[in-house]
């Protein structure tokens, strides 16, 4: 099996959200707080780390997609991924004109993990919204609450 799962906003989020409240993590980023463009010190949310860790020891594949595009700032949560001990995994992105529904298109995941987008307009901005009727069939959608992380989801990747 294989889950694509967004970075920002669904795993890792800005430095100064620790110790708040999702809806407060969510207005920082409406006023664009500064530590939301300081992508090298993002933290995760919860405990995606060890919830990820128990799937990969299922046997799943993990395959990460981030919002950025730029080189240096895709380095940046690489460097996050890695300084957290996230499983290994490929971290996916935009190339130039793409969407991120070419990129779940492209992958073809089993499950899409992504957060609700909440902070940025919603469910326009989400990834499954505009992938490809054909191939959305295949791909199991399952959205979360923007910040409010992926501990609440099942153990047992089979039971996702």
């Amino acid at each position: 099996m294989k889950i694509m799962i967004f970075t920002e906003g669904t795993l890792i989020m800005h430095s100064s959200a620790r110790d708040h409240s999702r809806e407060e993590i969510v207005e920082q980023v409406k006023k664009w707080e500064k530590s939301v463009r300081d992508y090298k010190n993002y933290i995760p949310i919860g405990n995606c780390v060890e919830k990820l860790k128990k799937w990969t020891k299922q046997g799943t594949e993990i395959v990460y997609l981030t919002s950025r595009r730029k080189r240096k700032e895709i380095e940046m949560v690489q460097g996050v991924l890695d300084r957290y001990k996230f499983p290994k995994g490929k971290l996916l992105h935009r190339k130039r004109f793409e969407k991120y529904s070419n990129v779940a298109e492209r992958e073809l995941p089993d499950i899409l993990i992504e957060d609700d987008c909440e902070s940025i307009g919603g469910e326009k901005e989400m990834t499954i919204t505009f992938v490809r009727p054909e191939i959305k069939r295949k791909i199991k959608s399952i959205p979360i609450k923007e910040f409010g992380g992926i501990d609440h989801l099942p153990d047992d990747a089979s039971k996702l």
